[in-house]
């Protein structure tokens, strides 16, 4: 997973702004050397974005044509924020201000508030969550947890919009979103909201961005003085940008046009929370005389995974598919996407986990693996799955690390022995700063091996093992550091919501995975009513749950396993199929595959067929094997029984196969020898699947032979034809 390197493991800055320069391709170049006039650079997903927008600041200051302290660069979250201050630091690019937009506006709005309103700046609620649950109930309302956490996002939403609540119904209307509850019951709490916040004189977080847009609105001297500290702006995934973002950066920009945006529609998915690509997309329209830089070259992931990705937007409809970027990969070739479908939710679980396993014994490390569902509610099968196969995992979008109570608590352990390790026993026996912080995190739960099963206590030990990790990468950079350096690290981190890394599998939602990367990528759960998501209704609601899994996607750099199931529970009705949004992309499906018009260059081949420099399967000199869905060559013998790939899609009848195992039961229990010395789960697939009718065509399937056909073929074929199989087996 990809993260912001802390400035104590950085290299040497660059000697000269030249320097900056070096190693970036074409496009970046021009991003980094277009320091006049408004910029826009279009930026497909692992292009180098961020590695692009920081040499072009690092290139302007180093060449002395911006002032560092002139600079201001915005995005959307801490890690995101802080990835950029720190490869500034790299470049030689200090002093320059790298913030969120909330970050960016509560600092002025501090600043300022003394001189705009008097006194001091309201207290600021991290969660309004409470305040909603008290204007509900004064409005004689009833809300669950999960109706709450519905009309919380109601009321973000209208505040990102500008929308005051006498104009939530028909602004909810006007925006085809669909409401949780009646539009006027909710307009109702969200007034009742603002009156509870004044009466107890707090803000919420989109209250910052909304005052801070007042003051500039109101006083023309204070945004003078605004304008006067910063005269150039770069806002990292425009795309994602609110209208009320966009009308904060208006104001900071005032009549200026010194300003670099960077995004990418194709990746516009948070739209629940009022973004919209609209700003990207009309950048040209409201800027004529703009440089325009797309960045197509994909660095992050194979051909394989760029030609899945592109498949995917092929098929996408609507003006943000009208300006996608067809991306180029720049890495060699790696193995083709796998295209799974399980039974049921368990059996796709276990699977994933048994896959993950393989990964991890052969020498993947755990952190450079995860598994990216749709909703939240997916973890806990995933989780319990890997606990089972022994495999470490962490939960992403949960309590930020720095927050959580056992981080804190080794904090203050650490911080204690730094002061006082002399007198301390812990650390009579250690040498060096690793050993030092595994003993004092010893008094705190942390084990040279990880407790078993899942739940709090296995997230309380991966945390406390992330900061083992982090003295161990800490001590390899700086051999001198001691344990003072180590909480002075720690500290820095913490104000930059720089977590180190856990030494465990991902589990996340495809949202919160945006921005990130891994080796190997699970997208699990890809099937109808799930992906899209069933409230999906709208085309335009379809086409971001498309540009949903195309985030998904892109998340992998070498490999992607792609998977779904028939049921939802083992023994389930199997009428789920996989989706849509798969169609003419995965083995044996067909579809529509490419369009013409838009941004990319072409259509997309049919099925996986590689891409430059990819090595097709080795052929033996017999004839091959092929797939009866797909038609491509076989060669793993469990698919060669079965006759299909393994991603291809079954139809086995369930309840023959369910019968089959039932009478393989019996029969081992009567010969006394292991089950699959009857037949193996595969060949009994292969039978379910193909129910042959008579012995010629059971004699064709994969692991039956004669002796076997002998033996079994009358019985098997009773079941096939719904009959009770008749006698015991007879003799060898």
């Amino acid at each position: 997973m990809t993260a912001a390197t802390h400035s104590s493991l950085f290299p040497q800055a660059p000697e000269s702004a030249d320097a900056v320069l070096e190693g970036l391709d074409p496009e970046q170049r021009e991003v980094a050397t277009a320091l006049h006039g408004p910029v826009c650079v279009l930026a497909g997903a692992g292009t180098g974005k961020t590695r692009a927008i920081t040499h072009r600041i690092a290139y302007g200051v180093r060449a002395g044509i911006l002032q560092p302290s002139s600079v201001l660069a915005v995005t959307f979250t801490n890690r995101a924020a802080g990835e950029m201050r720190g490869r500034l630091r790299q470049l030689g690019a200090q002093g320059v201000q790298a913030r969120t937009f909330h970050s960016a506006a509560l600092r002025q709005l501090q600043f300022f508030w003394p001189k705009a309103i008097g006194g001091s700046l309201p207290r600021l609620v991290d969660r309004k969550i409470q305040l909603v649950a008290d204007a509900a109930a004064a409005c004689r309302v009833r809300l669950d947890r999960g109706e709450l956490r519905d009309v919380t996002a109601e009321i973000e939403w209208s505040k990102v919009t500008q929308t005051v609540p006498a104009d939530y119904a028909p602004a909810v209307a006007k925006a085809g979103r669909e409401s949780p509850r009646d539009p006027a019951e909710i307009a109702q709490i969200y007034s009742v909201y603002e009156d509870l916040k004044r009466d107890r004189a707090v803000i919420d977080f989109e209250d910052v961005l909304l005052l801070t847009v007042a003051v500039l609105q109101d006083r023309h001297d204070i945004a003078d003085q605004v304008r006067a500290q910063y005269q150039h702006f770069v806002v990292d995934e425009y795309q994602d940008v609110s209208p009320l973002q966009q009308r904060l950066l208006e104001l900071w920009l005032g009549d200026r046009d010194s300003l670099c945006v960077v995004g990418d529609a194709s990746q516009t998915i948070y739209s629940f929370t009022g973004a919209t690509p609209d700003h990207l997309l009309d950048f040209r329209t409201r800027h004529p005389g703009a440089t325009v830089v797309k960045l197509v070259r994909d660095y992050r992931s194979t051909p394989q995974v760029v030609h899945l990705a592109n498949g995917l937007l092929a098929q996408a409809r609507g003006r943000a598919a009208d300006h996608r970027l067809e991306l180029v990969s720049q890495r060699p070739a790696g193995p083709e996407p796998v295209h799974t479908e399980y039974t049921d939710e368990p059996a796709e679980a276990e699977g994933a986990a048994r896959r993950i396993r393989e990964l991890v014994d052969s020498g993947v490390p755990a952190a450079e693996i995860a598994v990216l569902f749709r909703t939240n509610a997916q973890s806990e099968t995933y989780e319990q799955a890997l606990a089972d196969a022994g495999v470490p995992y962490q939960l992403r979008g949960a309590e930020r690390f720095f927050d959580r109570p056992e981080v804190r608590k080794a904090g203050v352990a650490l911080r204690a022995a730094a002061r006082f390790g002399g007198n301390d026993a812990l650390l009579d026996d250690t040498v060096d700063l690793p050993s030092q912080v595994r003993a004092v995190l010893s008094g705190e739960g942390w084990t040279t091996t990880p407790p078993a099963g899942s739940g709090a206590v296995r997230e309380r030990w991966e945390s406390l093992a992330a900061l083992v990790n982090l003295a161990q990468d800490v001590a390899a950079a700086r051999p001198a550091a001691a344990l003072a350096d180590f909480v002075a690290e720690l500290d820095e981190r913490a104000n930059a919501q720089h977590a180190p890394t856990v030494q465990g599998v991902t589990l996340a939602s495809l949202h919160s995975a945006k921005g990130l990367e891994w080796d190997a990528v699970f997208l699990v759960g890809v099937a109808e009513g799930m992906m899209p998501i069933t409230y999906a209704k709208t085309d335009e609601q379809i086409e971001e749950e498309r540009r949903l899994l195309y985030v998904g996607v892109t998340r992998a750099r070498e490999r992607l396993y792609v998977s779904w199931s028939l049921s939802r529970t083992p023994g389930g009705r199997p009428n789920r199929r996989p989706s849509r949004f798969l169609d003419g992309l995965r083995p044996g499906s067909t579809g529509t595959v490419g369009r013409g018009g838009g941004a990319g260059t072409g259509g997309v081949e049919r099925g996986f067929s590689g891409g430059p420099g990819h090595v097709a399967p080795r052929r033996t000199q017999r004839t091959p094997a092929r797939c009866r869905v797909c038609g491509r060559t076989l060669t793993d013998a469990g698919e060669m029984k079965l006759m299909r790939c393994d991603g291809c899609p079954s139809d086995m009848d369930e309840g023959l196969y369910e019968r089959l195992r039932e009478w393989r039961a019996d029969q081992a229990r009567l010969s006394g020898q292991p089950a699959f010395c009857v037949f193996t789960d595969r060949t009994l697939m292969a039978i379910a699947e193909s129910a042959p009718d008579d012995d010629r065509e059971l004699a064709r399937i994969p692991g039956v032979g004669m002796r076997k056909l002998n033996r079994y073929g009358a019985d098997v074929l009773a079941i096939c034809a719904g009959q009770e199989p008749g006698g015991d087996p007879a003799g060898d």
